[in-house]
This record gives C-alpha cells, structure tokens and sequence, in this order.
C-alpha cells in the first residue's frame, strides 16, 4: 500500500466480476480459487468496477457481477493499489484466499453500454439475476 494511503473502511458489498460460465461452473464447486500463480482474487467496490471491467473486458455481453457479503469471507482482504492508469492512491479489494459461494448474496448481469464500455455498477439496482 502506498505511504499515507488510507485504507477504506468495507463497503458492505464487494463484486466480482467473471463470464457467466465460468460462475456456473463455480457454483458447482462450491468456491472460487484466485488464479493459478496469483495469491488473491480479483475484487472491486461496485462504483470500481468499471475500470478492470474496462481495461480487461471491453466489448464482453457474458460478464455477471458477484455481489458479495464481507462479512461471510474467511479469508483477509486486504486493500492494495490497482495499476497505473487507475486514479491516484485508488486501492482495490483483494480477497488472499478462496471466495465460498455462500459469500455471494446476488448475481447480476453486467452489460457494456453500445460502445463496449462498462460503467461503473449500481449498487442494489437488481437487474437480470443469473
């Protein structure tokens, strides 16, 4: 973490984001693992998401977001800077171990507007539930 930074206090909802294959495939395991040779997984506030959305996603019409309790996490998650490009002392949610299924209260769809871009989530705001 960046000298200085502050780190947030928890939201009370985290997102995943990943295709919706892969979440069906998933739940059928029961967790979700970081991927092979990262120690964390990949997390985001909902008002974040947009920017790895973005950078690794663009244009993707299969993507759902994991909406996620903190509170049922048993592994620590620790809040670290994103890249470069991402707005100055930005730091991102990094769950350091396995996300149980049981963590992830709601799914949602997440669609790129007509021009491939994501904007970033509306907290609560429902929408197609996968």
């Amino acid at each position: 973490m960046p000298p200085g930074a502050a780190v947030p206090d928890t939201p009370g909802v985290l997102v995943h984001l990943c295709g919706a294959d892969e979440w069906i495939r998933c739940r059928a395991l029961g967790s979700i693992d970081p991927a092979p040779g990262s120690p964390f997984l990949h997390l985001s506030t909902p008002e974040q998401v947009h920017l790895p959305a973005n950078r690794l996603y663009r244009g993707r019409t299969d993507l759902v977001l994991l909406h996620i309790d903190p509170k049922r996490l048993d592994a620590p998650v620790r809040w670290e800077p994103g890249v470069p490009t991402d707005p100055d002392s930005m730091l991102f949610p990094h769950l350091y171990g396995t996300l149980p299924v049981s963590a992830v209260f709601d799914v949602t769809d997440y669609r790129p507007a007509t021009d491939g871009t994501f904007p970033p989530a509306r907290q609560g705001a429902g929408g197609d539930s996968t």
